[in-house]
């Protein structure tokens, strides 16, 4: 699957966000080491910091269909990934990410979009 397919599949979930707050709809497609996709939207609850955003849903949804880290090669995000997702990217042992953002598409490494990472 190529990177502009990953993406149009990020776009098309992004219309299933629950996003009745900030009405910024988030879509996440991950590409597994299998060929699966398992997608993920952002979730936003009134308890502001209680929300999901679209690449955790997606890697929880992919923990529960029994993947692990370095299951994963690459996400595709319709929105710059928030500082946490970084995060998740590199526990979930992603390789690259690939997002919008200010109009143009961006592909990174994690170790290019989270730079001195923590780890335990």
């Amino acid at each position: 699957m190529t990177d502009d397919e990953l993406l149009a599949r990020a776009d098309a979930i992004a219309a299933r966000a629950y996003a009745p707050y900030s009405n910024f709809s988030v879509g996440c497609a991950v590409l597994c080491r299998d060929g699966t996709v398992i997608e993920g939207v952002n979730v936003e609850n009134g308890a502001y910091p209680l929300g999901v955003c679209a690449e955790r849903t997606a890697f929880s949804r992919a923990m529960v269909e029994g993947y692990r880290p370095g299951d994963f090669v690459v996400a595709a995000v319709t929105a710059s990934p928030c500082g946490g997702c970084r995060q998740w990217f590199a526990e979930m042992g992603l390789e690259r990410v690939v997002f919008r953002n200010g109009g143009r598409v961006v592909e990174m490494t994690v170790d290019e979009i989270l730079p001195e990472q923590f780890a335990l």
